[in-house]
């Protein structure tokens, strides 16, 4: 499982020097005066800052490079520093927050996002701090690995994704991951549309549309419900008395539909005369 997402840059709140204290699985605790550092290179100014960074860099743990990312202070040139030490670059952790740090030059998070886990890459997509180019690049790493994600990553995915990820995962067949994408508040009617309409859409998918409290009630996705050949009857059935008049008329002489949805349509229509055709 991917380790959770943390905000990273600037606005990224200090953590407790406490809590880092701690011996996680036995190992020996923290040394007093690397902690000592930690807490300086997340608390120091804009003029000590690049100074530490300098004269400490070669024995920068991953943690104390998290400190310095979380500084407010924190410039590019810093970044540069920590970046060069190649070492630490080997530490996952490192990587993501440098990409999601606000100060990290971008070409240098460019360089770095393709190697971020899914679900950060979702992070970065929807952080509206970074640079549109860089949660572009985000997105489009996502979109590469959704054929290797499982359905309950693609679930997680669903409820949360940006709209460019959005627009790829309204086409998964599996009804699960629709009824996720349904609840995402980043979901347009829009982007349901090529569904709704799509004669190849999975009739189950379509049932989850049609079933639902917030989009089964839009009227134009309604209408494209009823009017798809490709939606379960009984759901089809269940619109069908909202329709307007010309909209029953176009349910009532389309061929493509069931004759039971469009001897209905007629009911309602009062067009008594189509029950003996």
């Amino acid at each position: 499982m991917d380790p959770t997402s943390v905000q990273g840059g600037p606005d990224l709140p200090a953590e407790d020097p406490a809590a880092a204290a701690g011996a996680p699985g036995g190992l020996p605790p923290v040394p007093a005066p690397v902690l000592e550092l930690e807490r300086r290179l997340r608390e120091a100014g804009p003029e000590e800052l690049p100074a530490l960074v300098r004269d400490h860099a070669a024995e920068l743990s991953p943690a104390a490079a998290q400190q310095t990312l979380r500084n407010p202070y924190v410039t590019a040139e810093v970044i540069d520093e920590l970046a060069s030490q190649t070492r630490l670059l080997a530490f996952y952790e490192v990587k993501r927050d440098l990409v999601r740090c606000r100060a990290t030059p971008e070409l240098l998070a460019l360089r770095l996002a393709g190697g971020l886990y899914w679900a950060d890459l979702m992070a970065i997509g929807l952080d509206t701090r970074l640079h549109p180019r860089l949660r572009r690049a985000a997105d489009q790493h996502l979109l590469a690995r959704l054929p290797g994600l499982s359905v309950g990553e693609k679930i997680s995915l669903a409820r949360r994704a940006a709209p460019a990820v959005l627009a790829q995962l309204r086409h998964d067949p599996t009804p699960r991951v629709i009824a996720a994408l349904l609840d995402n508040p980043r979901l347009t009617e829009g982007a349901l549309a090529p569904l709704v309409h799509g004669e190849t859409t999975p009739a189950p998918v379509l049932e989850l549309i049609a079933a639902d409290r917030r989009w089964g009630v839009r009227y134009p996705l309604r209408l494209a419900l009823v009017r798809n050949p490709a939606t379960p009857p009984g759901a089809a059935l269940r619109l069908l008395p909202a329709l307007h008049k010309p909209d029953l008329r176009g349910v009532a002489g389309d061929p493509r539909l069931a004759e039971p949805l469009r001897r209905r349509a007629r009911l309602l229509l009062g067009d008594l005369r189509g029950e003996g055709a």
